[in-house]
């Protein structure tokens, strides 16, 4: 079993549904004792989080590819970004290390291929939404066209992220938010391109297919992490 760095803490309440899963899919795919090796680095997300607000993306890459130039130190095989949002710099940060960085667009791209979605509604940060790193990467990788809401509704969706899912706080008030998002649109998908999205909706609140990008991340990292090991 290699060992997982884990760059977390984009925010915390995700990082922790990382943690879990990662150690329930060991377990689940090797049985008995087993759970996940890994290095976990949590960063503290309110200062990531004023650098994003001022577009000092120089600064969070520079700060992004020290932990993960530490972690690999400290005996990391393979590197993970637990958020969307700062695969940003997942480029730089690829280039900075010698150990392979298990890309969360990737792991999205790939299920949304199998499963015939084209269009997928990108529901994420405004980071995410607006820029194109993403969105680029899933259609010249991939030939996913994936479509976002408009002004006001990505404006909706990054300030219930950010003012309530990353603090922890569910309400059925925002569910409702996103749901009327995904309804207003003709996608035959919705991609949950932020990793606190999960804990709002699930695929049980859409008739649409959904992909969980945190799920989906989660997948490839045990892939590869398991890669050669008994029952993986």
């Amino acid at each position: 079993m290699k060992t997982i760095g884990l760059i977390g803490g984009m925010s915390w309440q995700s990082t922790a549904v990382y943690y879990q899963q990662l150690n329930s899919g060991v377990s689940q795919r090797l049985g008995g004792l087993h759970s996940a090796q890994l290095l976990l680095w949590s960063v503290e997300f309110a200062e990531m989080e004023r650098l994003q607000a001022a577009g000092d993306w120089r600064a969070l890459t520079r700060h992004m590819i020290q932990i993960a130039q530490k972690l690999e130190t400290a005996g990391a095989g393979l590197m993970v970004i637990c958020s969307n949002t700062m695969h940003k710099m997942a480029a730089e940060v690829q280039a900075a290390i010698d150990i392979p960085l298990v890309h969360i667009v990737d792991a999205t791209g790939q299920a949304l291929q199998r499963s015939g979605v084209t269009q997928p509604l990108l529901l994420a940060t405004r980071y995410t939404m607006e820029e194109d790193f993403y969105t680029r990467r899933l259609f010249e990788a991939y030939g996913i066209k994936a479509v976002v809401p408009d002004a006001s509704g990505r404006t909706r969706v990054h300030d219930i992220i950010y003012s309530e899912l990353c603090k922890g706080v569910i309400s059925d008030r925002s569910r409702q938010t996103y749901l009327k998002e995904i309804s207003a649109t003709g996608c035959d998908g919705v991609i949950f391109g932020c990793t606190e999205v999960g804990l709002l909706i699930s695929q049980a609140d859409v008739s649409l297919p959904c992909f969980d990008s945190c799920a989906l991340h989660v997948a490839a990292i045990l892939d590869l992490a398991l890669e050669g090991s008994l029952g993986g």
